[in-house]
Parts: C-alpha cells; sequence; structure tokens
C-alpha cells in the first residue's frame, strides 16, 4: 500500500534545516506502518520503539536529557549502532512516556544530527501533558485515512489518477462508469488502512464491517481510557448521535438531537476533545466569503463530520445492497455519505480553511467554502445527476467568486461561472 505522505516524509529527510518530526493522527491511520517503510525503503539502520511496549525503557527521560546517554540506551536496547546520516530512529507512542516529547527539544538544540520521527495518537500529543511542549523545535506532519487517489493507488490504478490529475477528461470520461464504481465501494469501504487492505486482499466488500467495527469499538475503548471522566457520558452521546446528525437536509449540528434540553456549554468540551482527538472534523458557518474566513465565521453554528467516511457507513449500518444497486449509496440519509467524502478529501490539503455558508435567514446555503493560499472559493455538493443549485448560483452571483466548483456524478464540464467537477475528481481542486 503507496501513502503520499511518504514524499513529505523524503522531503524532512533531505531538508538540511529539518528537526525531529512528530506525525500526528487518529489511533489507526496507519502511522506506524508509514514510518517503518519509509525507514526501511530510505535508511540503512532503523531503531524502533514503541514506548507502551518498551517497559524498561520507562525511565529513559526521566532524570536528564543527556543526549550521548540516551543514544547509547538506545543502541544497547536495540542492539544496534547509530550512525546520524544513515540511521532512523522512530519514538512510536511518544505521548506514553514522561517527558518524552520534551526531549526532542534537546534533540533538535544540542543533537539535530540524529534523524527522529515521533509518532502518537492525536490524544496526548500536547493537548494533555504535564510537560512542557517543544515549540518551535519541531516539525509536524498529520497524517489521515487513504484519499480516494490512494484508494484507486491500492487498487492498481495508478495511470488512472494521472489522467485525472493531468486533466485528459476525454480519457478519463471514458471511464467514467469505472470511476463511479471504484467510489461506490470507497463510500462503504473509506480510507482505514486496515480495512482498505481487507478488502485488497479478499475484494470482497463484505469482509470489511467487521474490521470497521472492531475500530469503532476500540474508539470507544479510548472514551473511557482516555478522556476526563466527567465528560464521558457526553462523548458518547456525541459520538452516537454523528450518524443522525448528518442525515438531515441541512446537516448542522443541533444540540437537541443529543438529548431533549441539551445545551451548548454542556456538550462543548465534549466536542473539542473528540476534535482534538481526530475523531471529529468541524466545519463552520461563515457569514460571507470574504479574506480572512476565519474572522467571518459563527462558533455557534457548525457541522460535524467523522474521521472517515466507511467508518460512517459502519455507524449507519448501511446495507452493502447500497454499493450494488446503482448510484443509491450517493444519497442515502439525505447524501450523508457524499458530503462526508467531500470533506475527507478536502481535508487533505494543508493550510486551508474550510467553512460552508449560509445566508442570514438560512434559506440559501453553499455546502463549503473554502480558503487557501489566499483565495476563497465555493464548492457545491450534489449527490445525485440532477444538478440544480439555486443557492449556489445565487451564491456567485452575489460574490462573484474567481473560480467555483460543483461537484457531482455527472462527467468534467464548463460553465461561464463555474467547473463540474466528477466527484471522483474533488481532489483536483488544490492543482
Amino acid at each position: 500500500m503507496e501513502r503520499d505522505k511518504i514524499n513529505e516524509l523524503i522531503a524532512w529527510k533531505n531538508n538540511p534545516a529539518r528537526k525531529p518530526l512528530i506525525v500526528r493522527g487518529a489511533r489507526q491511520v496507519g502511522k506506524t506502518w508509514l514510518l517503518k517503510e519509509f525507514g526501511n525503503r530510505y535508511y540503512d539502520k532503523l531503531i524502533y520503539i514503541n514506548f507502551e511496549e518498551a517497559t524498561q525503557l520507562q525511565a529513559l527521560f526521566q532524570n536528564d536529557f543527556d543526549i550521548e546517554r540516551i543514544i547509547r540506551t538506545l543502541q544497547i536496547y536495540s542492539q544496534t549502532q547509530i550512525i546520524p546520516e544513515n540511521t532512523l530512529i522512530i519514538f512510536d507512542e511518544i505521548q506514553s512516556i514522561e517527558r518524552g516529547l520534551t526531549a526532542l527539544k534537546y534533540f533538535c538544540e544540542n543533537a539535530p544530527q540524529y534523524q527522529i520521527i515521533a509518532a502518537g495518537s492525536l490524544l496526548g500529543m500536547g493537548l494533555h501533558s504535564n510537560h512542557s511542549f517543544p515549540v518551535g523545535k519541531v516539525n509536524f506532519m498529520d497524517l489521515r485515512p487513504l484519499s480516494f487517489f490512494e484508494f484507486l493507488k491500492a487498487n492498481g490504478e495508478s495511470l488512472l489518477i494521472e489522467s485525472i490529475l493531468k486533466s485528459e477528461w476525454d480519457t478519463v470520461t471514458i471511464f467514467h462508469e469505472k470511476l463511479i464504481e471504484y467510489l461506490r465501494i470507497y463510500l462503504y469501504v473509506g480510507g482505514m488502512p486496515e480495512v482498505v487492505n481487507t478488502y485488497i486482499q479478499t475484494k470482497d466488500i463484505s469482509s470489511v464491517r467487521k474490521v470497521q467495527r472492531d475500530i469503532l469499538n476500540s474508539y470507544e475503548a479510548d472514551f473511557s481510557k482516555h478522556a476526563p471522566y466527567e465528560i464521558i457520558p457526553r462523548i458518547q452521546m456525541i459520538w452516537q448521535s454523528i450518524p443522525s446528525q448528518l442525515s438531515k437536509e441541512n446537516k448542522k449540528f443541533i444540540y437537541g438531537m443529543i438529548r431533549e434540553g441539551a445545551r451548548a456549554k454542556d456538550f462543548e468540551l465534549a466536542i473539542q476533545w473528540l476534535v482534538d482527538y481526530g475523531l471529529l472534523l468541524k466545519t463552520h458557518r461563515v457569514s460571507k466569503p470574504d479574506m480572512p474566513l476565519i474572522a467571518y465565521q459563527d462558533l455557534a453554528v457548525f457541522k460535524l463530520f467523522l474521521l472517515d467516511v466507511g467508518l460512517l457507513s459502519a455507524m449507519s449500518q448501511l446495507d452493502i445492497r447500497t454499493v450494488i444497486e446503482g448510484n443509491r449509496i450517493f444519497t442515502e440519509f439525505k447524501g450523508a455519505q457524499t458530503e462526508q467524502y467531500v470533506m475527507q478529501e478536502l481535508r487533505v490539503a494543508e493550510d486551508i480553511y474550510i467553512g460552508y455558508w449560509t445566508n442570514e435567514r438560512s434559506t440559501a446555503e453553499v455546502d463549503f467554502v473554502v480558503q487557501q493560499q489566499g483565495l476563497i472559493f465555493p464548492i457545491e455538493v450534489k449527490a445525485e445527476t440532477n444538478i440544480k443549485a439555486k443557492s449556489f448560483r445565487l451564491f456567485c452571483e452575489k460574490y462573484q467568486p474567481s473560480k467555483a466548483y460543483r461537484t457531482s456524478l455527472k462527467t468534467f464540464h464548463t460553465e461561464s461561472w463555474m467547473e463540474n467537477l466528477p466527484l471522483y475528481a474533488i481532489g483536483t481542486v488544490w492543482k
């Protein structure tokens, strides 16, 4: 399985000004596999330390941050000589060892020649640490579930991806139905590496559901293990409400759907915990598409999505027949799977702001309004071949964006005021 983020790791390796790298991401998005694969491919030696398992090393940073002592200890433990220029050191689950994150500061300042990557779940990566975080002394990389293009690559369709990225629409259109079929499967399978690997090995769509349920169960177990005791019940209620929240027409998060009389102040901390942990993606309403978008966001009005479209299909108990029966999976639950998918694809890009727009009376809505590199553009999501979008046209006529996208099941075409991108090509908006 190939992950696009390996190119970012190569760039980090080749950067003479690199700092220790922290790879962040929710559990089970493939951090450990990716780092080991990177180390085995591009280094002569790899030292991998999982601090949850390496009980002998729990006191490694307890007394001091003497780099020579630390390196000597790692060499003895791994029985491997560490040569800075050709050895990769991986500290996995670094949040589980006392002062582990703080130690990275001293590697940066006193021994920058060592190539160190630390990995861990978003939980604990400075959010809940009792020790100082190495601000300005580390580089960061975020890892998420496989994108649709990565899913295509895992299915041996690299040439097809290349044609899409090159905007060879005449060629792409020939394979339109094939790509739609892949997308139907992706909306059911999703991008969690273990789930994708199960599908690739078996080519059996039904076989992935058990793996998805196991992942969901492990996340719910983490609630009790890691979350503050007083908000655990609220975390569970929010988590379980997401499918019904997204099945509404406008998908705006409604506290009253959690329980009758629920108020924002009762659930704010629980929502933030799930967002910090990487399990939920949050997007706010913006009142107007001006720079910067964050200045126009309404903190009280937002949507919540899951980290992965396949996990949403499992939580929603979507039947396998939704994949088999034409394009039904795109329209189930008011198009929840489709909008979730687009949100995920947008999150692949770095340094962006993702919001959505409604007018003051909430009579018109645009699904996504995105800011990237000084440019703001709207994206309208259509789960069917019916692509009429009165609100979208109203937005474009009022604000005259320099570019605008509608994404749907139709093939690529342009109009004077927007481009229609096939849903499978939404990942090209960053070109």
